[in-house]
């Protein structure tokens, strides 16, 4: 009877439902359900319409039935961007909306009492205007807080939600709590001090509990729907801290995907220096610290499609990008990490306009704007790296690159040209894997009594990439 195990991965853009089982000494992963989503506008306001997004989990639940022959799902778990969080009352129910981390709201709470120097001496979290810290500050003094019994983030949400008990959440999981920016990251426990001081309702936060562990079964309701039962776990449910699952112990890595998480892991690191230098500290799944830095990723990319109405696939903007490279001016980058590229309303006119306030070339054609953004992020990767093995006092001689993003060959190209490093992409489907292996342990599967990194290793095309 073979075991199968189900990952549900929600992206900023789109979810998907992945069985994970091991045949002939490999993970394989199989694709059962896939939507897209992304905030909507309400009132002024970006949203996630959190229950659209639930009503998709249950309909790729419900689909699992007919990919299951002669075995068992023994668990799901759920993972998601961090940050978000769901309120509610102490009856269960949800304090509307459910407000994405791209929203606004927060701009007028990003200088709290505490400074952020600080609070990074603390938690070691890069200030971010969409950091949990600031969402809740803008709840505070919007008074959604005055009824809020319960902050349950996304993961979290969606899983109690499918046990049938959003009012029986016991602990924070790890790996989210630590996006908050108000984790204490030595201690990993909130700090009362700077929560009290903040006038935030210390009973909001739960007890930290690393994963794996189990929450419950599917409710009465969902396992009628689904036609079976099975366990919840809460595994690393931020997504980069399973997408990370999946890389060796103290490897140089960037998760690439929306975003791009360049890091590595380890101990806290809460200096001014790492702090200077936009690194941040959170959650991994073993207990330990991905000191890592956020950069803009391939958002920018595909807004810049979108820009172009879509008449370009991604293979082509590659393609022209790699046909501009031969004629393009020397250091021809601009840096992506500033703000101006998180939500802009027109990714080409910001990036037209950086490179004119740099005093270079201003992009104008489709394989110009494409070169300029794979140029660039690869520069941000060369930096981050530079930075890193300062604060840190270590060299790293390779790069794994895991995630969506792990299948740009150019950009990976780029990037070990620019680095000086030897660059090993893949696994593409890291967090589903991470989130899947994690599940296993708990499970005591067998395949990974030893460890993960042999079982990845057998089962994934990873390619290598040399300056």
């Amino acid at each position: 009877m073979t075991d199968y195990y189900l990952a549900i991965d929600l992206g900023a853009s789109g979810g998907r439902h992945i069985l994970g089982y091991v045949k002939d000494n490999k993970l394989v992963l199989e694709e059962v359900h896939r939507f897209s989503h992304k905030p909507e506008s309400y009132q002024g306001s970006l949203i996630w319409e959190a229950d659209k997004i639930y009503g998709e989990i249950c309909l790729g639940i419900e689909k699992c039935g007919a990919f299951i022959k002669e075995g068992r799902l023994c668990s799901i778990g759920i993972d998601t961007w961090g940050v978000d969080y769901a309120l509610l009352d102490e009856d269960g129910n949800l304090i509307s909306p459910v407000y994405s981390y791209r929203d606004s709201r927060t701009e007028a709470f990003i200088n709290p009492e505490i400074s952020h120097e600080d609070l990074y001496k603390v938690t070691g979290i890069a200030f971010q205007p969409f950091n949990t810290i600031f969402q809740l500050l803008s709840d505070k003094a919007a008074g959604r807080l005055d009824k809020a019994k319960y902050m349950l983030q996304l993961p979290e949400y969606f899983s109690q939600s499918l046990a049938g008990k959003v009012c029986a959440k016991e602990y924070n999981e790890y790996t989210m709590a630590s996006t908050t920016g108000l984790l204490n990251a030595s201690k990993k426990t909130w700090p009362q001090d700077i929560i009290e001081k903040l006038g935030l309702p210390m009973e909001l936060f739960k007890p930290i509990r690393e994963p794996p562990y189990e929450i419950g079964e599917l409710s009465s309701e969902m396992q009628k729907r689904a036609g079976f039962n099975t366990k919840i776990l809460m595994v690393a449910s931020h997504d980069t801290a399973s997408a990370v699952a999946t890389v060796k112990e103290s490897s140089l890595y960037i998760s690439s995907g929306t975003w791009s998480l360049l890091g590595i892991t380890g101990s806290p690191v809460l200096n001014e220096e790492a702090r200077n230098a936009g690194y941040t500290n959170e959650g991994a799944h073993n207990g330990s610290i991905r000191f890592l830095k956020n950069i803009m990723g391939l958002w920018v990319i595909q807004s810049l499609s979108r820009e172009l109405n879509n008449e370009f696939s991604f293979a082509e903007l590659e393609k022209m990008a790699v046909e501009f490279e031969k004629n393009a001016p020397a250091d021809w980058h601009i840096d992506l990490n500033l703000s101006r590229f998180f939500s802009p309303k027109s990714m080409i006119n910001e990036i037209k306009e950086e490179y004119k306030r740099c005093g270079k070339k201003v992009p104008e054609t489709p394989a110009e704007l494409a070169f300029s953004v794979y140029i660039s992020l690869a520069n941000c990767y060369k930096v981050a790296v530079q930075d890193l093995e300062k604060i840190t006092g270590k060299t790293f001689p390779s790069i794994s690159i895991i995630g969506g993003g792990s299948k740009d060959g150019y950009l990976n190209s780029l990037t070990a040209r620019l680095t000086g490093k030897t660059v090993y992409a893949g696994p593409s489907e890291a967090t589903s894997t991470g989130n899947i292996l994690l599940q296993m342990k708990y499970n005591n599967d067998p395949a990974v009594k030893d460890g993960f990194s042999d079982l990845v290793g057998r089962s994934f095309n990873v390619k290598e990439f040399k300056e």
